[in-house]
């Protein structure tokens, strides 16, 4: 049946001083970073696990695992390249992107036109058709402690 399909991802990660800190595609000057096999990318692991899922195709694991030597410290835009190439092959567009940012610190709003834009290049798409928001835990929990940082994405998509 073609149509619209919607996807849903979620990702997470622990947080560590000392860390490159990446997110959206771009390095975000900060003393703590993702603890992860890939460069930690969690926007861009929850977008890909959103539009896998829209397409039926699994999840960023499936393609991806993290025990792979293959993908150990790999630049997420890498990883969503492969993702857009593999919703491409099964005739699939990307209709637009909403997507929220969990943390504490840093403030993200001066890194959102940036983000957009990265994504952007990566997806193929206008930055019009991709949303990213930040919020706070208001200091409750693992995010607000700064031990981690969350996101998730729901995206739709088109079979052509």
């Amino acid at each position: 049946m073609k149509g619209l399909r919607v996807g849903f991802g979620y990702d997470t990660h622990q947080l560590k001083t000392g860390r490159k800190f990446v997110l959206g595609g771009i390095s975000i000057s900060n003393d703590k970073g993702a603890v992860a096999h890939s460069d930690g990318d969690v926007l861009i692991h929850a977008i890909c696990d959103a539009l896998l899922g829209a397409a039926n195709l699994g999840d960023i694991g499936t393609h991806f695992p993290d025990n792979s030597e293959e993908y150990k410290d790999i630049d997420s835009k890498l990883l969503l390249r492969k993702v857009v190439k593999m919703l491409e092959e099964k005739n699939y567009r990307i209709v637009n992107i909403d997507s929220t940012v969990l943390l504490q610190r840093p403030k993200l709003k001066n890194y959102i036109p940036e983000m957009k834009a990265s994504l952007s290049k990566v997806l193929q798409q206008d930055t019009n058709c991709i949303s990213i928001k930040a919020t706070t835990t208001e200091n409750l929990g693992f995010i607000g402690r700064e031990e981690g940082i969350a996101a998730q994405a729901v995206v739709l998509i088109e079979e052509e």
